[in-house]
């Protein structure tokens, strides 16, 4: 709930318009829906869910205005300061529990076992699946339930979520469109140490050297205190495999990885199938008429072979 310490008689001069804020954090989207990945959709899908719907969008307007002055993702917990219409700016600070070190390792071991998550992972993206495996391992990346977010806000609005904590929630999603692994982050690993970590085991199980990691760059303070990680690339995914020489690989370069068959395949339908699919032609150009005279035709010239 938000905190309503220091209501005084003047509380609600706070529904007046904003403090006008330069160099505040503002929403990308400047019109319609916030959230362009699917992370960031289904986190504001689950927020709508628990009807907060008309809620989240008293905020939307402060977060395409920039009253957002500072957003910042740790393990279990986002904090924020929102200027609003008093001189004294807002603190906000949404809580989520973290996984445990123990489930994170058993969810480290899932995906480091599926190549397919792995390199994905390691070249800096998050596949649609990875909700079922989370959720498969007893980790849903998406709080069940209300109750699960401890949403915090010292202004003197009554009304959770306010619209600090809204804007805050817009541009939490806007961040996770920036930086997938910042869902992970709050969740209790940030990329450095989960991408470590799936090298490490991928390394283990192919018995190669993992890479050298490279150090994160600095991260732009000016517009977020979230990290940001040097970028990493699909060469970072195939590191285990061991590369086949040059001049091995030269004189197969233009052959094929398998036989090739004596003819290309061939699908054997039907010779009106096309006709069946789009149905009768208009009656301007003839109608039903004209799709069975078409109809015999194919079936004159379809047999040939050729």
């Amino acid at each position: 709930m938000s905190e309503n310490a220091g209501v005084s008689t003047d509380r609600f001069a706070d529904y007046g318009r904003p403090r006008r804020v330069d160099g505040g954090l503002r929403a990308r989207s400047a019109r319609g829906a916030i959230g362009r990945s699917w992370w960031s959709r289904r986190f504001l899908e689950v927020l709508e869910s628990f009807a907060l719907g008309t809620r989240l969008t008293r905020g939307r307007s402060y977060a395409r205005a920039g009253q957002v002055l500072t957003l910042d993702i740790a393990p279990g917990r986002v904090s924020a300061v929102v200027q609003g219409s008093r001189p004294q700016p807002y603190q906000v600070s949404i809580a989520l529990r973290p996984f445990p070190d123990a489930l994170w390792s058993r969810i480290e071991e899932e995906l480091a076992g599926q190549a397919f998550f792995s390199a994905r992972l390691l070249a800096g993206d998050l596949p649609d699946e990875l909700e079922e495996l989370f959720v498969a391992a007893g980790a849903p990346l998406f709080p069940a339930g209300v109750d699960e977010l401890a949403q915090r806000c010292n202004c003197p609005d009554f009304a959770v979520p306010c619209k600090h904590l809204a804007a805050t929630f817009y541009l939490l999603a806007e961040a996770f469109d920036a930086d997938p692994f910042e869902l992970l982050h709050w969740r209790g690993r940030s990329r450095a140490e989960l991408l470590d970590e799936l090298r490490a085991r991928r390394a283990e199980a192919t018995g190669a050297t993992p890479p050298p990691i490279a150090p994160p760059s600095e991260p732009d303070r000016t517009s977020s205190t979230v990290e940001v990680a040097a970028p990493v690339g699909a060469a970072r995914a195939l590191a285990g495999l061991s590369a086949t020489p040059l001049a091995e690989a030269a004189d197969r370069f233009w052959s094929a990885p398998v036989p090739l068959p004596d003819r290309p395949p061939r699908l054997v339908t039907g010779t009106d199938l096309l006709l069946r699919q789009l149905g009768a032609p208009a009656p301007a150009i003839g109608g039903p008429g004209l799709l069975e005279r078409l109809r015999r035709a194919y079936r004159a010239f379809g047999p040939a072979d050729r």
